[in-house]
């Protein structure tokens, strides 16, 4: 292996969506940089890898930045993985990309897993065209967002966690209109995986139903 940064995408529930290659990649780096460490070992431990973790996350990137860049640098072969998924998409991985490009380090990406391509292939919606906007702003700029959004006539990805589904699904209603198609879908790939599908209102109905678990993704029809 050359001297680079691996970004390492990592199942997103279902412990078999890991790739060989990837197996392979962090079996061999000298260090693996993990959002949360413990849950990153359960996965390392099901499948017998004993490369070293380090915690690496939103909090502590930027003061771990430098010494990274250093190490990789003098020849130390990192894997970058988050709790679940691609690193960099909703999740730490942009700032330290960004530095090996400024220091022509080689920073490799690996196919993987990504919880809002199954969400949208299964969705029934457009695939043609879409736009991707990971979380909504929490405070400032949400309804900006929101706004902008109504008016786009791709197809939109939107994550969101559990404690906020209903107030966006909400949200959505008031501002896209209670009609607009859409499709929802929660613990992808998990046991107890679903997707509710139909207009904004008839979803927010069924999921204030229901005990609400898991990361949800949202898939809605552009404008028309």
């Amino acid at each position: 292996m050359m001297s680079k940064l691996y970004l390492v995408p990592t199942p997103i529930g279902n412990l078999k969506d890991i790739t060989l290659r990837a197996i392979e990649v962090l079996n061999n780096v000298d260090f693996i940089l993990a959002e949360d460490t413990r849950k990153s070992k359960k996965l390392l431990n099901h499948y017998s890898i004993n490369t070293q973790l380090i915690s690496f996350h939103q909090h502590n990137e930027h003061k771990k930045l430098q010494k990274i860049i250093n190490e990789l640098e003098s020849g130390v072969i990192y894997a970058l993985i988050c709790d679940a998924g691609t690193p960099s998409i909703s999740d730490p991985g942009f700032l330290l990309v960004r530095e090996c490009i400024k220091n022509n380090i080689q920073a490799e990406a690996l196919p993987g897993a990504t919880a809002f391509v199954p969400a949208l292939v299964g969705s029934g919606l457009s695939s043609e065209k879409f736009v991707f906007e990971g979380f909504l702003p929490l405070k400032k700029g949400r309804s900006k967002s929101l706004l902008r959004l109504a008016q786009e006539t791709r197809t939109i990805i939107l994550y969101e966690s559990p404690h906020r589904i209903l107030k966006t699904l909400d949200e959505l209603m008031k501002t896209l209109g209670n009609d607009r198609q859409a499709s929802v879908s929660r613990e992808l790939t998990k046991i107890y995986e679903e997707t509710k599908r139909g207009s904004l209102e008839e979803i927010y109905k069924y999921f204030s139903k229901k005990k609400i678990k898991g990361e949800f993704v949202i898939v809605i029809s552009g404008k028309k």
